[in-house]
Parts: C-alpha cells; structure tokens; sequence
C-alpha cells in the first residue's frame, strides 16, 4: 500500500508543477508589470520629435535626427545616434524603475520616417560598472563628436559590442565607422 501512494505521489509531482507553472508566471507577471509607452517617454529629453511605443516589454523609442545634423555627420551621425539614446540616463531609469522592462530598442528615424539605424539593448547586457562607461562614452560623443570624431566612432563601437544593431543601407553605407 505504501509503494503504491510513493508511486502515486511520484506521478503527481511533475502534473502538480506543471500545473502550477502559469500561476508562477501570473504572479512574476503581476510583481513586475510592463510599464506604460508614456511612462518611458517621460525619461527621455530630447529637443526634436520622440515618442515612445511598446511591443511587449520593449519600450521602442523614435527619434527623428534634425536633417541638418545628419547632412553634417553622414553615415557615422547615422549609425551614432541610437546610441546616444540607447546609452543615456533615460533608459538606465527605465531599466532602474520598471522591472517589467525587458529591453530598449531606439530607432533613428529620417525626417521622411524611414528607419536609418537601430538598436536595442536588453536589461541584462550592462552592469554598474558598464553602465557607467556607457554614459561616459555616450556623453563624449556628445560633446566632443563634431571636432572630434573619433568619440562617435568610439560610441558606435561600443554600441555595436552591446547591443543588437542594424543599419539600414539605404542611409549608411557598408564601410566601417
């Protein structure tokens, strides 16, 4: 009788954790719900046209680059800008403040709406310490990218080895940065 309830019991675990798996999911779902488009947007600060959608739990963020700059910087500006998006205070607040956020993707629009670059970065990429750097090499090109362009090249590098990126080739061309 005994053998039979161990057996019993055996067979019943996996069926009573399978069954209980969408309820733990429900429950993390609950605990760290996705936040709204506007709530991201709110974190951002940019002079030109930004807005803010979700697509499950990446906030996608669309930044339309001023063509004067664009016509200045050409295909590194272009490959550049996300970054400057994807590597700010913005998107570190949302990661800190949402914990339903499972990434950022920005995309660089052309004033006519085509998507010129792109680049999303998941919450689990950077650390403290990447973050820092991130901002660091992010706000160097910023401030020092028109005289200096080795400072985007840097920040397009450093995108390029945490991110998931694309270029949209009718903008920028197939050389390197």
């Amino acid at each position: 009788m005994i053998l039979i309830i161990r057996k019993a019991a055996l067979l019943a675990a996996p069926v009573l954790a399978l069954a209980l798996l969408p309820a733990c999911e429900m429950v993390e779902e609950e605990e760290h719900p996705v936040p709204a488009a506007q709530e991201v947007e709110a974190l951002y600060q940019y002079g030109g046209e930004l807005s803010v959608a979700m697509s499950g739990n990446v906030a996608v963020v669309d930044v339309t680059i001023d063509p004067v700059q664009y016509e200045r910087g050409g295909d590194l500006w272009a490959k550049a800008f996300p970054y400057i998006f994807v590597f700010s205070g913005g998107t570190r607040d949302a990661f800190d403040q949402h914990p339903g956020l499972g990434g950022v993707r920005v995309r660089a629009l052309h004033p006519n709406g085509d998507v010129m670059s792109q680049a999303l970065l998941s919450r689990e990429v950077l650390t403290q310490l990447t973050w820092n750097r991130a901002l660091r090499v992010a706000t160097e090109a910023q401030r020092e990218g028109t005289e200096r362009p080795a400072a985007m090249r840097d920040l397009v590098e450093w995108g390029e080895d945490h991110t998931e990126f694309e270029y949209n080739p009718d903008y920028i061309g197939s050389t390197d940065a």
